[in-house]
């Protein structure tokens, strides 16, 4: 079978190379992570172009399904797969990681609801780890930041006191208590990734009663078919392969 997988995270370069080399996988990674580390199989880096440019894709390359292993605030390139997908009718499956349990954070909408919630705290000392597009929505904030991102946000987009982290998981739990300490961080701001690489953060900011504010995912499209695991997203591409 020849699948398209939408990458970048570290359940796509595990799913890669479970179904590399019975099954002709190509791994579609946005472009933009400088040095990202590479799964098995080939490797496209990129765009599409939109619905209407992946549909084209499928079709020339001539795709017999369709793997979203991107990340959980990939919505664009999510919805677009997913329309892509039920127009041509290709097989199509989200693997999502389950989220992080959430009972004990303060909820928020957007990065510009979080901005909104750290001023109304008052909290003066922020962790901020929304990646480096989350940074414009606080940049006009009276506090200080330590901003821990993969690559360096724009300096435009940054707020006035600040320090910044370039940094890629996977951490540990004494190295985040660590941070947190060192910086007397008094709020922790993420957005609901899931996944073991990064949730040591959690840990550690709950184990010194530090407050978190926590970005909801964004909606799946509707009807999409979608697993949690690895072994369920490989099980189904042979469910595929032998229909």
């Amino acid at each position: 079978m020849r699948i398209l997988l939408l990458g970048g995270t570290s359940e796509a370069r595990a799913l890669a190379a479970r179904l590399h080399p019975d099954d002709e996988v190509i791994s579609s990674l946005a472009g933009r992570v400088p040095d990202p580390a590479l799964p098995a199989g080939q490797v496209r880096i990129g765009g599409f172009g939109g619905v209407d440019g992946l549909q084209d894709w499928l079709r020339e390359t001539v795709v017999d399904a369709v793997v979203d292993a991107t990340h959980p605030f990939a919505a664009t390139i999510t919805a677009n797969a997913a329309a892509a997908c039920q127009e041509l009718g290709v097989p199509h499956l989200l693997l999502a990681r389950p989220a992080w349990p959430s009972a004990d954070a303060i909820m928020v909408t957007s990065d510009v609801h979080a901005a909104e919630v750290v001023a109304e705290q008052g909290f003066s000392r922020v962790f901020l780890t929304t990646g480096r597009t989350g940074t414009a929505a606080f940049k006009d904030a009276d506090a200080w930041f330590l901003i821990r991102a993969v690559t360096a946000p724009d300096a435009a987009a940054l707020p006035a006191q600040h320090q910044i982290l370039l940094s890629r998981g996977p951490y540990r739990y004494e190295g985040e208590l660590e941070l947190l300490r060192e910086h007397r961080i008094d709020v922790l701001v993420t957005k609901n990734s899931g996944g073991a690489m990064t949730r040591p953060k959690l840990d550690a900011a709950a184990a010194l009663s530090i407050p978190v504010v926590m970005v909801e995912r964004p909606a799946l499209p509707p009807g999409v078919r979608t697993v949690t695991t690895v072994d369920d997203a490989v099980a189904w591409v042979r469910t595929i392969g032998r229909s």
